[in-house]
Parts: structure tokens; sequence; C-alpha cells
């Protein structure tokens, strides 16, 4: 049997700052594939190239993942400053419209880091555009200096609400993980609850109240080490399995006239 198919969607590059790109991180691949057990297929954030029905109707599932630009502030009624930026204006256009649409039909989604701050966006929500610079918060941004394995290494405890579907996945109310993100959650948007916060306070997890599929997110990077970490296998077990359920549910029957 064909494995369910799960759109990542990908960033817009430039390599040697020139040639334009459309790539994904190849350990966002190797989690949907390993450890969702799904079939990963970049999505390139251009609503030139591909439109939400086509990827609706395409995958199974989606993954939102990170990338360096951030939303843009149009897209929650706030002025761009230069602490907003960089942008990608294309994978807005892609990937907010597709968490409604994943939200409403109950197609299985699940956002990381941008990925997080993107279904919270969609549904409403407002960020902040530097978290570092809020009294009382830690800076949560990618070490500048190091190898991939330090600037990657958990670095924090995220705590979970008791009743909650994080806590229930994990079989903890407490987990440690990575954080390399510089912007967060501001408010939470419509039907966004968020369900586990870092130390400081940050918004770390959140589902979408009522949602009738799997809508999740978290603001690490579960991505890294994921068939190794004990807090990424199961969040991406369970997405795989909640992709497959989706590829094998009942179709409508149209009737000829």
């Amino acid at each position: 049997m064909a494995r369910p198919v799960v759109g990542i969607i990908g960033n817009a590059h430039l390599i040697n700052d020139e040639y334009p790109a459309h790539a994904g991180g190849s350990m966002n691949s190797a989690a949907v594939s390993r450890v969702a057990d799904c079939l990963p297929v970049i999505i390139p954030p251009d609503p030139e190239l591909v439109q939400v029905d086509e990827l609706l109707a395409a995958c199974d599932g989606f993954l939102l993942t990170g990338g360096r630009p951030n939303v843009h502030p149009a897209e929650y009624g706030e002025p761009e400053t230069e602490a907003h930026g960089p942008f990608d204006r294309g994978r807005d256009a892609i990937t907010l419209p597709l968490v409604r649409a994943c939200v409403d039909r109950g197609q299985p989604l699940l956002g990381l880091c941008r990925g997080f701050q993107e279904v919270n966006v969609a549904m409403g929500g407002t960020l902040h555009p530097e978290i570092r610079d809020l009294p009382g918060r830690d800076n949560h941004r990618m070490p500048p200096d190091g190898t991939l394995e330090e600037k990657f290494a958990l670095r924090h405890t995220v705590t979970l609400s008791d009743a909650g579907p994080f806590a229930r996945l994990f079989g903890a109310r407490q987990v440690l993980t990575n954080t390399l993100h510089g912007q967060g959650i501001k408010a939470a948007g419509d039907r966004v609850v968020i369900d586990g916060h870092a130390p400081d306070g940050t918004p770390e997890a959140l589902y979408v109240r009522d949602a009738p599929g799997f809508a999740l997110a978290v603001q690490w990077h579960p991505e890294w080490n994921a068939d190794q970490d004990a807090v990424s296998q199961p969040l991406f077990a369970a997405f795989g399995a909640a992709c497959r359920r989706w590829a094998v549910r009942p179709r409508a029957v149209v009737q000829s006239a």
C-alpha cells in the first residue's frame, strides 16, 4: 500500500546569491519518511505555481516548516518594521489559506517554528517581532556559533496543560526541547489554544479547538534527531497516523444522472 503523501512547505532561497530555488531542510523530509512513515513532497511556496485546492487534493497532510523569513505583519494588521523581517510573501499566500482549509476539512496539519506562528496568524492571532526584547523573556534565537548539534541542542523545558493533547501524546506534563526562533505569539487566534509554555512564559505548543482533524503546532524544531528524540518520535508518529486515516477515509460517491 502506498504511503500517505505529506506536503512539506518549502522556502524561497537564492543559491550563491543569484540562482532562485525552492528548498526544504532534509531533516524535515527524514522525519516525515522515517518517523511519520509518509512520502515527503516539497511544495514550492509560490501562488503562481501551486494553488491551495490543488494541494489539498494531492496531499494527505501538510508539514509547515521553520524558515528564516517571517510572516508579514500585514497579515495580522500591524505595520512593517525592520524587526519583523525578512519576509516571504509567496509562502504567506500559500500557507495561511491552507491552514484554514485544513482546519475546516479535518485534513492533518503539523506546524513547526514558523509553521507554529503561521497557524496562529491564519486563525486571526498576532505575533511579537522579537521575543528577547520583551521584559522577563529569554533569548530563544539560534546560537550564532557552534556546530549544528550545538545549535539544535535541547535548551529549555516546556510545561504542558494537564488535559491537553500534548501531555497525552508525550505521556508527561514537562518535556525538554530545543529553541531557535526570534518571534513568538502575542495574542492567540480564534480557537487557538496555547497548550504549552517555556519557563519565561513564551507559548510553545498549540492546538486548534474543535478542529475535526489533527491540527497541532510547536514552536521548537522536533524534526531534529526525530527518530531518536523521545518528544519528536510520538509527535511525528501521531501526525503520520492521522495522515493514514485521512488517506483511507471514505469518499463521497457522485452518482451520474
